[in-house]
């Protein structure tokens, strides 16, 4: 990309519009990562919010440690959920064993459903992931009041349960108290 391009690119992302920020940022797909993360971390410090989840989203493809504290930032400090929930998506790219205190920190702090959701949907994906950070996430999900949380609490105990790890017991301990979940759809889950 020519330095025109990216000045194209950088006008539209800083333009406060959506509508144009949006396209913009998804042309960086193709840059490299030198000359998209100071575009990706522009589109951070936008007011519009789908603008700063999709750099959140950027921003987890390029391993550097201005990304990942821009990341952090805006995990324990942006006022979205959606934006917090791709953070926590983005961070989980940037390194699982680096990410994980700081993912189970949010997790006990903060409520959004969204995020909750999208931090145990981004481990399970995990192919390394740990059966016993995954019991300490499903075990907080299930006691959530939100049915949404509980669900995919649910689902990340299934997943552990059918592992062969001494958390599976456990697991399957925690789901059978999951059948008197007064949500249909916990209950499915755990059966």
């Amino acid at each position: 990309m020519t330095p025109m391009d990216l000045e194209r690119l950088r006008v539209a992302i800083a333009s406060g519009d959506p509508a144009r920020a949006m396209p913009a940022l998804a042309q960086l797909r193709g840059c490299p990562p030198s000359d998209a993360e100071p575009l990706l971390l522009l589109g951070l410090r936008q007011q519009a919010f789908t603008v700063r989840a999709l750099s959140c989203s950027g921003l987890g493809w390029i391993h550097t440690p201005a990304c990942r504290q821009a990341l952090v930032e805006a995990l324990e400090h942006d006022s979205d959920p959606n934006v917090r929930a791709e953070a926590a998506n983005a961070l989980v790219k940037h390194g699982y064993a680096t990410a994980w205190p700081l993912l189970l920190e949010t997790f006990r702090r903060d409520t959004a459903w969204l995020l909750r959701c999208s931090i145990l949907s981004a481990l399970v994906e995990l192919p390394d992931v740990k059966p016993e950070h995954l019991l300490e996430l499903a075990g907080l999900a299930i006691d959530d009041l939100d049915g949404t949380v509980r669900l995919s609490g649910a689902e990340c105990l299934g997943w552990v349960v059918r592992g062969s790890s001494p958390q599976a017991a456990v697991a399957r301990e925690l789901l059978l108290g999951l059948l008197q979940d007064p949500d249909y759809r916990v209950v499915a889950a755990a059966l």
